[in-house]
C-alpha cells in the first residue's frame, strides 16, 4: 500500500510542474494602446526651435523591445541614434511576456544637424590619391581581407554585427560589358569570399556615393564571430575607381 501511495503522488508532482499545462493568464500581454501610452520617441531640438538629428526611443511597458531606427534595429528598452537629415517611421516590436508580438510605428522628421555624424574611414579618406579599383570579374580586388584583398582590410565583428552601412565613395564608374554576356553596365555582386550568396546581384554603380548595409545575412556570413568568409565585391559589369570606404556614427 505504501509503495502504491508512493507511485500515486510522483504522477501528481510531474502532473503539476509539467509547463505545458501552465496558464499564463491575461496578465501576459498588453494591448498596442498601453504599448504606444508607454512608449516616447523624440528627437532633440536645435537652437532655432527645429527638430534636431538625434532620436531617442524608451518605453516602460513590460515586453522585450527591439527598434528599427532609419533600417538599423536596436534591442533593448532604450535606444537613441544620429540621423541624416529626412523623414522616418521608428518602428517598435514588442513581445509580451506570453509571446504576442506588437508593433507601433512613430514617424519622425530630423530637420537640422545638432550632432555631425562622425566618420570612420576603413579604407582611404579624404585626401587619398591612390584609389582602389574594381574591374570585371576580379573577386580579389572588392574583397575585404588583410590577406587575400588588394586593398581593403578585414572587418571587425563589430562592424558587422553592429549592423553598419559602409559608404563607398566613388570617383570614377565605366561601363563594360557583363563578364558572362553582351549586355553592358556597371554593376557589382555582393557576396563572400567564399562565393557564398550572393547577397545581392547585379546592383548598379555610378560616381557619388553608394551605401551598402550590413545585412543579418552578411554578418552571420562573414564575421570572424560567425564564419569569417569575408565580404567581397565583384564587379559584374564594368570599372569602378573608390576613393574611400567608411561608415557613419
Amino acid at each position: 500500500m505504501k509503495k502504491i501511495f508512493l507511485m500515486l503522488f510522483a504522477v501528481c508532482a510531474f502532473a503539476a510542474c509539467d509547463p505545458i499545462h501552465e496558464k499564463i493568464g491575461n496578465g501576459g500581454h498588453i494591448s498596442v494602446d498601453e504599448l504606444i501610452s508607454k512608449t516616447t520617441v523624440t528627437v532633440d531640438k536645435a537652437a532655432s526651435g527645429q527638430n534636431g538629428n538625434v532620436i531617442t526611443c524608451e518605453t516602460l511597458a513590460p515586453v522585450n523591445a527591439k527598434w528599427d531606427i532609419g533600417g538599423k534595429e536596436f534591442v533593448g528598452n532604450y535606444a537613441t541614434k544620429k540621423m541624416k537629415l529626412g523623414s522616418y517611421s521608428v518602428k517598435l516590436t514588442a513581445i509580451c511576456a506570453d509571446g504576442t508580438e506588437l508593433t507601433a510605428d512613430f514617424p519622425i522628421t530630423c530637420s537640422e544637424i545638432t550632432d555631425p555624424l562622425q566618420k570612420f574611414y576603413i579604407f582611404g579618406g579624404p585626401d587619398n590619391t591612390e584609389p582602389a579599383i574594381l574591374g570585371p570579374g576580379d573577386a580579389a580586388a572588392g574583397r575585404f581581407s588583410d590577406g587575400e584583398g588588394k586593398y581593403f582590410p578585414f572587418l571587425s565583428d563589430e562592424v558587422y554585427f553592429g549592423k553598419k552601412t559602409l559608404i563607398f565613395d566613388i570617383i570614377e564608374a565605366e561601363e563594360g560589358q557583363f563578364i558572362w554576356g553582351d549586355d553592358f553596365g556597371c554593376t557589382v555582386r555582393v557576396m563572400s569570399g567564399w562565393w557564398d550568396g550572393p547577397f545581392a546581384d547585379n546592383v548598379a554603380l555610378s560616381v557619388g556615393l553608394w551605401e551598402l548595409p550590413i545585412t543579418d545575412e552578411i554578418a552571420n556570413t562573414c564575421a570572424k564571430g560567425a564564419t569569417a568568409h569575408d565580404l567581397d565585391l565583384m564587379m559584374t559589369r564594368g570599372t569602378v575607381k573608390i576613393k574611400s570606404v567608411y561608415y557613419e556614427e
